[in-house]
């Protein structure tokens, strides 16, 4: 399964969530898409909108950026996965990296949330990565192991099915570094290998997205990695010709 998903963050009025909506739905028809699985995460307000706007178009599916671990309860401010399934969402982020680094959620947060969200059958797509500092190290790769291994402890094969991955190289994130396809490629091949050791055949079959600054000018060759299975993106995703643009990469990939 290819996928891209657009994480908005907390950017966008209704408006601008609607006319951005109605642009990719007027140019990403079915056949444009093939085989891509286009993912929208808008801000939690605008959340029924884009699951209204998009009622008719199943190949594209609507996402929360987050959501808590308890069905309900006095958790003011908070949603929680059983409301976002009531509501209609196909997906949820878990784990992003700015909710881990401003919101300080641990590895045992975003696993209690995996479990929330597939018992509401929610999709999560599991954010994991590394900082600057482990990066430099040379332990990036035990380190993303650990927070994958973390995060799915306990999901049991037949609901392992329904996992998305996602890494975030976050030390290429705005630091100025550059995460390159074969650092991209060689880290989501060995997330899969640590899935191959958990569920076996499956691990073949489940999206690894690269989320580390995905635009235009290198989609195509991060697309090309052979366990590259899509993008979580960004900034990007807020300009429809952007999103549109990848879109076309990851399909003819």
């Amino acid at each position: 399964m290819k996928i891209l998903a657009g994480n908005w963050k907390m950017n966008t009025t209704f408006e601008e969530g609607y006319n951005l909506i109605e642009a990719l739905k007027t140019e990403l028809s079915p056949e444009r898409l093939g085989d891509v699985v286009v993912v929208l995460a808008p801000p939690v307000v605008q959340l029924t909108q884009a699951i209204d706007l998009l009622i008719d178009y199943p190949e594209m599916a609507v996402a929360a950026q987050n959501g808590h671990a308890k069905d309900s309860g006095a958790y003011t401010g908070e949603v929680s996965m059983a409301q976002l399934a009531d509501a209609g969402a196909d997906a949820v982020l878990i784990g992003h990296s700015e909710r881990r680094q401003y919101f300080g959620e641990t590895d045992q947060d975003v696993n209690a949330k995996v479990h929330a969200a597939l018992n509401h059958e929610l999709r999560p797509i599991v954010c994991i990565g590394e900082v600057l500092e482990e990066r430099k190290s040379g332990d990036h790769l035990a380190i993303v192991e650990k927070q994958l291994r973390a995060a799915v402890a306990g999901v049991t094969p037949d609901l392992a099915e329904n996992l998305v991955l996602a890494y975030e190289p976050v030390w290429a994130i705005g630091t100025g570094e550059t995460a390159t396809a074969a650092q991209a490629q060689e880290m989501h091949a060995h997330l899969r290998g640590v899935l191959r050791d958990l569920y076996g055949d499956l691990a073949d079959h489940l999206p690894i997205l690269y989320g580390g600054s995905c635009k235009p000018s290198n989609g195509a060759e991060l697309f090309a990695q052979p366990d590259v299975n899509g993008g979580l993106i960004g900034g990007a995703s807020l300009v429809a010709a952007d999103f549109i643009a990848l879109v076309d990469q990851l399909q003819k990939a």
